[in-house]
């Protein structure tokens, strides 16, 4: 291939980005790249969102939510625009002049990085890769992933990186159910297998994001990204340690909080619960821990904190059983409702969940366990069985115990704490309630 052809193809694509002609692919509509197709087909981009699962198509086609954050009508008015295309079929890979790879990236249960999925939809971009292609990572991963995963699988197209086709990583930011920061507002950051790539990425996301920093490589980006979600999980667990220590000091952990967090500098305000949920923080730092062990390093930092926010909620059913205790109560025949099961607030989201966690430890100690959440009419998910109740009066004064897992808005708290006996608050909510029967974390 001639010099300038190169050069060409690189012109070409950039000219088509910068004047909103190039064809952009989202592969994976969930919570990362549903938010992503929306933001860029409103800056007239055409965008297909491609998904394997064609419940989530059927379901964009009528109209109908799944994610929090998107409106259904929304979606609707941009396919009849036809600038919202999703479609299950991977043909329109060769279509497209940038494709977006926003899969999950779990966790096996014995704690080491699932990237099947990366790997999967890698391999069917390769079946179409064509000349002239920008392909982005957004999906969390431990270091060099791009590098050494991604790449290779591409080059068997007989492709040339950075001549043929250009490769970037751009760490997804988008945190549901966050009004205040939605994807447009979070500033990104890309990192490429060389300036022509970054550039191309940050011309892209400059369309629907203000600041993008540029990394100096993929490794860079993807270890940014780490680092983000590390830095959560380790101030989560210190002050998950401190509410225990403070539970053992008789001294409200949420009083000292309020009291610190009035230095205005060198502090960071956090705070406690009955665990961690969703993929960031429980999963994330530990693609960097692995890592690293392979390396020969070990992370013991990491490691501390993972265990002591995994170890929530075992802490908040010893805690509920010592509650009932103190009030002639057995743990095995108490009746405990849970209010919330999701891993967060106003999100229809259970991956990870602490509320899991807990309704299956009092499971197995002989608890009658019921739930209330207004996202999730019913739990059938590993050993758990059970569908939402309601909260009449009537029902409330059924439970010895209701434990406040997850903190919805929406929820009338002050008619469950006068209908109730026993309340375990893991969120704070009756902060401004001082009731005997009220104990927090």
């Amino acid at each position: 291939m001639k010099p300038d052809s190169q050069h060409n193809i690189y012109k070409v694509l950039q000219t088509k980005i910068k004047n909103r002609d190039a064809k952009v692919c989202v592969m994976g509509l969930g919570y990362v790249g549903l938010p992503l197709t929306f933001a860029l087909s409103k800056k007239r981009y055409c965008v297909y969102g491609f998904d394997t699962n064609t419940r989530r198509i059927e379901k964009l086609k009528k109209g109908q939510r799944y994610i929090v954050d998107i409106d259904p009508q929304e979606a609707l008015s941009l396919i009849k625009k036809k600038k919202f295309f999703p479609t299950a079929d991977p043909r329109i890979l060769s279509k497209s002049d940038v494709i977006i790879i926003c899969v999950p990236t779990p966790l096996r249960k014995v704690k080491i990085p699932d990237i099947s999925y990366v790997m999967a939809a890698t391999k069917t971009i390769r079946k179409y890769l064509r000349r002239g292609q920008l392909i982005i990572l957004e999906s969390t991963s431990y270091p060099s992933t791009t590098r050494e995963v991604v790449l290779p699988i591409l080059k068997k197209s007989r492709l040339e990186q950075e001549k043929d086709f250009f490769l970037c990583f751009s760490p997804e930011r988008v945190n549901p159910a966050d009004k205040k920061y939605p994807l447009t507002k979070i500033p990104k950051v890309v990192g490429g297998l060389s300036h022509r790539s970054s550039g191309l990425a940050k011309l892209l996301y400059s369309k629907i994001i203000r600041e993008v920093f540029v990394a100096s490589s993929p490794e860079a980006a993807e270890t940014a990204k780490l680092l983000e979600n590390t830095f959560r999980l380790v101030n989560i667990a210190l002050v998950n340690e401190f509410a225990m220590v403070c539970h053992k000091l008789g001294i409200s952990v949420w009083e000292v909080i309020e009291a610190a967090k009035t230095k205005p500098f060198g502090f960071m305000p956090f705070y406690p619960g009955p665990g961690i949920g969703g993929h960031c923080i429980p999963t994330d730092p530990l693609y960097l821990s692995w890592k690293a062990k392979k390396l020969g390093f070990k992370t013991k930092m990491i490691d501390l904190a993972s265990y002591i926010d995994h170890y929530m909620p075992t802490y908040v059913v010893q805690r509920l059983e010592q509650l009932l205790k103190e009030r002639s109560l057995a743990l095995k025949s108490a009746r405990i409702l849970l209010l919330g099961v999701t891993y967060k607030e106003n999100v229809k989201d259970l991956r990870e969940s602490p509320g899991l966690d807990i309704i299956e430890y009092l499971q197995k100690r002989g608890a009658k366990v019921n739930y209330y959440d207004p996202f999730i009419p019913y739990l059938k998910i590993n050993h758990i069985n059970l569908k939402r109740v309601t909260l009449s009066r009537d029902n409330l004064k059924k439970y010895d115990c209701v434990v406040v897992v997850t903190s919805h808005s929406g929820v009338n708290y002050e008619f469950i704490r006068r209908n109730v006996k026993l309340i375990f608050d893991t969120r704070n909510v009756y902060r401004n309630k001082k009731d005997r029967k009220v104990a927090t974390l």
